[in-house]
């Protein structure tokens, strides 16, 4: 690995453990610490930015613990991964409770997927989106490195974001998620890696063997 540590970050909210649990399996020699201590966070190597719940709570919680400036530090830095929650706050403003403005690092917006949505074939969805779901990628990446087109993996959300910009991968349900995505040393996913078996171990140790880009990434060919 070519890292030494990575953090992880402790506001509250989000699957700590399973994600600990998941990069202790997959980084060997990688030191994983858990963490709200913002020195900590920005010594580190590598950082993971998690979360479950609403963005409302979200972010009060960076806020008060003076970790929405430290994450906008990190995104500047290093190399930095995001998860559901996380990455959703990565955004400029979510739908959800009314209207929340987020960190404002990656251009776009987080949206309902309604009370009324449907396949294409025309079956009712539920939501939330909970279980298991094909990602496409859009674009050459080192985070796919080893993972298949189209893989399945492991979702929970009633928002999904749309940000057009920096798509990395997609999903379908009844409208299109970009489920992935990725600007310079900012990778970001919707679904959670820590539970979608070994696609997700997968993208979670090439996040460890990830150094930030000197280069663009570019479409998947057809």
């Amino acid at each position: 690995m070519s890292s030494s540590s990575v953090a992880v970050v402790d506001y509250g909210m989000g699957n700590l453990h399973s994600v600990a649990s998941a990069l202790d399996k997959v980084g060997d020699g990688v030191k994983v610490i858990v963490t709200d201590c913002p020195d900590t966070i920005l010594s580190a190597d590598r950082v993971i930015f998690p979360g479950v719940g609403a963005i409302r709570d979200c972010m009060a919680e960076l806020k008060s613990r003076g970790l929405d400036e430290v994450i906008q530090e990190v995104a500047a830095q290093k190399p930095m991964l995001g998860i559901c929650l996380g990455m959703q706050a990565l955004l400029e403003n979510s739908e959800e409770n009314g209207g929340v403005e987020c960190l404002d690092i990656l251009p776009g917006a987080v949206k309902f997927f309604g009370n009324d949505l449907h396949d294409s074939a025309g079956t009712r969805l539920k939501v939330p989106h909970m279980g298991w779901n094909n990602v496409a990628h859009s674009i050459e990446h080192p985070l796919w490195e080893g993972i298949a087109n189209n893989s399945r993996f492991y979702f929970v959300h009633s928002y999904y974001v749309d940000a057009p910009d920096f798509v990395a991968g997609t999903a379908d349900y009844g409208v299109q998620v970009h489920a992935a995505l990725a600007c310079e040393n900012v990778f970001a996913v919707q679904f959670h890696p820590e539970k979608s078996g070994e696609a997700g171990l997968r993208l979670l140790r090439n996040f460890l063997n990830w150094d930030r880009p000197t280069a663009s990434f570019f479409p998947v060919s057809d």
